[in-house]
């Protein structure tokens, strides 16, 4: 039986940025806090992650603040091979559970309901028994307003026939019969992924088809390394992608100084991207899947049936036998923004580029720091969650008139330090006065960024935006 339940806030949404809300709750205030999610266990969609998965970047920033997921090692074997570890999707279970009943419930201030649906106004009802119970709260926590969409949940956008071996890449461990051959449909990270999986057992690169809607730009994991050791190159390529875009005279002049510059890479160096979702790679990955020559490049799949694909202007064949997996979910199915302090309502969003995790902590402190609501507003403008390559221009802008913003607050400057979902202040803030080569880096960035957000606000205005 559910029991009556009053707190400050109630968190609807106990995945990865809900927990990361709840857990600088905890740490920076008393506030009481009911967490209510669908799942049967905190974590969100890692709960149904493909066995295969494992975060893009490194473990160092993800998770929550005060509990770190890294074990601090750098990889010596595989596709990661010299980089900061990259946690699975066990790993990350793991912590969740870990963190809910070894420090969330332990505090006496969480209350958590799982496998219950909020129906609006505090009414919750358990998906297990169908009961239903008013929650008593101050203010609502939205942490599902992204709908995060994963290949084994979601209905994909074109008709499928039945019969057709059409499987998510949940199952590709699993097929009791060998593999002939492979359709990979998606352009994404989840069919890098699978393409990726697929080759290191084995299969035969001519034996993968791999359908591109569009093809996108990739960031070079080695830049996002958070650690002293990768100064020179997360620091370095941030120096460089300002550089590239204050030198640029174009648009497209500006992503091909940026492939230059080592910022971005591409599948296929005879196909310019379209797209843009913030997937990172890295290079001894973008070198294996560049083994698969068979790429079809048509757009959007419209149907699939047992011996062919039609798409708007051709149809493809499809081999007999083929095992065809689904990688078209989008991770992100909303792409609307929204003021994140609305009334009683905090709606969690992206407030730097491709880091929710980061984000929702940094609105917890905000919620907590800052009365006016204005003003909590002005320091949460959210990063637009990027899908052609031209959505770039926005975020990048964004970011770095966000980060301005910041540099500007008393005490914020600290506290972005000191979280550990920060993957680069303190990095910059631990250069000695007597490490030239470091400063050297960072007086590129300083020089290049004026004129680089120039060129940015003359972009965005080309494109109407």
């Amino acid at each position: 039986m559910f029991e009556k339940v009053d707190a400050d806030y109630l968190i609807v949404g106990a995945g990865a940025s809900g927990m990361a809300f709840a857990d600088t709750l905890l740490s920076e205030s008393s506030a009481t806090i009911i967490l209510v999610d669908k799942e049967h266990k905190p974590g969100g969609h890692w709960n149904h992650a493909y066995p295969f998965v494992t975060l893009h970047q490194p473990s160092a920033f993800y998770g929550v603040s005060s509990k770190e997921l890294s074990r601090g090692v750098i990889d010596k074997v595989g596709l990661n091979q010299g980089l900061n570890e990259l946690a699975s999707g066990a790993q990350i279970n793991a912590y969740y559970c870990d963190l809910m009943h070894e420090a969330f419930l332990p505090s006496g201030r969480v209350f958590y309901f799982p496998r219950c649906e909020h129906l609006g106004d505090g009414v919750i009802r358990s998906l297990v028994t169908g009961e239903t119970i008013q929650l008593g709260y101050q203010k609502l926590v939205d942490a599902t307003y992204y709908k995060t969409s994963i290949p084994a949940t979601h209905t994909p956008a074109f008709h499928v026939d039945q019969g057709v071996n059409f499987i998510p890449p949940n199952k590709l461990p699993f097929l009791a019969a060998p593999i002939k051959g492979v359709t990979i449909i998606g352009g994404g990270k989840t069919a890098i992924d699978s393409c990726l999986w697929l080759l290191e057992h084995g299969v035969p690169a001519n034996n993968i088809m791999w359908v591109m809607p569009r093809d996108g730009w990739f960031i070079d994991r080695k830049n996002t390394q958070p650690s002293a050791d990768f100064f020179f190159d997360s620091i370095g390529a941030q120096a460089a992608q300002m550089e590239a875009i204050a030198e640029s005279t174009s648009l497209a002049d500006m992503f091909l100084r940026l492939e230059k510059a080592g910022v971005f890479l591409r599948l296929d160096s005879e196909v310019l991207p379209k797209m843009f979702h913030g997937a990172t790679v890295s290079k001894k990955e973008l070198q294996l899947i560049q083994q698969v020559k068979n790429v079809i490049r048509q757009g959007r799949v419209l149907s699939l049936h047992h011996d062919k694909m039609r798409f708007e202007e051709t149809e493809v064949n499809i081999p007999e036998g083929q095992t065809i997996v689904d990688c078209t979910a989008s991770a992100i199915s909303n792409l609307e923004i929204t003021s994140v302090f609305k009334d009683n309502t905090i709606t969690l969003q992206t407030v730097r580029a491709y880091q929710p995790v980061f984000s929702a902590s940094f609105i917890a402190h905000i919620e907590l720091t800052y009365p006016n609501i204005d003003k909590k507003n002005n320091l949460c403008r959210v990063v637009v969650l990027p899908n052609h390559d031209y959505d770039w221009i926005e975020l990048t802008y964004q970011n770095m008139m966000n980060q301005f913003f910041w540099s500007k607050e008393p005490g914020l400057k600290t506290w972005l330090q000191n979280n550990r979902l920060d993957g680069f202040m303190k990095m910059v803030a631990s250069v000695k006065f007597y490490e030239f080569k470091k400063l050297a880096v960072l007086n590129r960035m300083r020089k290049a960024a004026k004129p680089a957000i120039g060129k940015l606000k003359m972009y965005k205005a080309e494109l109407g935006s």
